[in-house]
């Protein structure tokens, strides 16, 4: 088994067993131009690729997504290479952390991670609103989110470090808002999907009942009013029922410290 760069002529094997990942699918085919064209897409292969694994570097942090294996080699270890060749290419980069997410209902994925020293550092829920045109109270767009209060942001589903670049970027470009009805603040970080068209990723940090529901309320106005398809929420916490909002999935945020 040979690891290597990817090369365009891999992306018709590819995605011949990128088809039914998931229940609805896969999103390899929507990504694979855009993390071509980004490097440090691996493929391990055998006569033909059989595996792929995108890694994505930001500051002290390598970021591993798209792992996939042909299913006539499943469990024979070649995930594990490949996030250990990626991981290598952290250290040689001089990153310290590495992180990837995984079904928090993959037992199988999350116990090969657990072998390879990660540990499940954080649990998101991922929920689904559709836009509609609401009233809500005020809403304000200006930071008040201190460094280290939060850990990540999720941009493009990569949870990112929230450092203080990050807070200053996106302060600058009015992402993120602040719902300061009754009881503790609800806070939320808006980023334009980059691989999936009129889609907004939400990064939303609950607190009380009063203003969730308010900052829900001007999402899905703001989606109306933007004419956005999607909107996709990203939180660690278990939101309330509220109308068009779907809880799809949880996920484990893994983190490895790498030597």
């Amino acid at each position: 088994m040979a690891i290597r760069e990817a090369n365009s002529s891999d992306k018709s094997h590819i995605l011949k067993f990128c088809k039914n990942t998931f229940s609805w699918g896969d999103y390899i085919k929507d990504v694979w131009n855009y993390w071509f064209s980004e490097g440090n897409l691996l493929v391990i292969e055998r006569n033909t690729p059989i595996g792929i694994c995108h890694a994505f570097f930001s500051k002290n942090q390598v970021w591993l997504e798209g792992i996939r294996i042909h299913p006539d080699f499943r469990r024979k270890g070649l995930a594990s290479q490949l996030i250990k060749k990626a991981e290598s290419l952290a250290i040689q980069k001089q990153i310290s952390i590495s992180h990837m997410l995984i079904d928090a209902q993959n037992k199988p994925s999350i116990l090969m991670a657990q072998n390879l020293h990660y540990e499940i550092y954080q649990t998101w829920n991922f929920y689904s609103l559709l836009p509609e045109k609401k009233s809500c109270d005020e809403i304000s767009f200006e930071s008040r989110i201190k460094e280290n209060e939060f850990s990540h942001y999720v941009k493009s589903w990569r949870w990112l470090p929230l450092d203080q670049k990050a807070l200053f970027s996106l302060d600058s470009k009015n992402c993120i808002i602040n719902s300061t009805k009754k009881g503790k603040k609800t806070q939320a970080i808006l980023k334009d999907s980059e691989h999936f068209k009129k889609t907004l990723i939400v990064t939303l940090f609950a607190g009380s009942k009063n203003n969730n529901v308010n900052l829900l309320s001007y999402l899905q106005n703001f989606g109306f009013e933007k004419k956005y398809q999607r909107l996709q929420i990203l939180t660690k916490e278990m939101l309330p029922e509220f109308k068009n909002l779907e809880y799809k999935i949880s996920f484990h945020l893994m983190k490895k410290l790498l030597s």
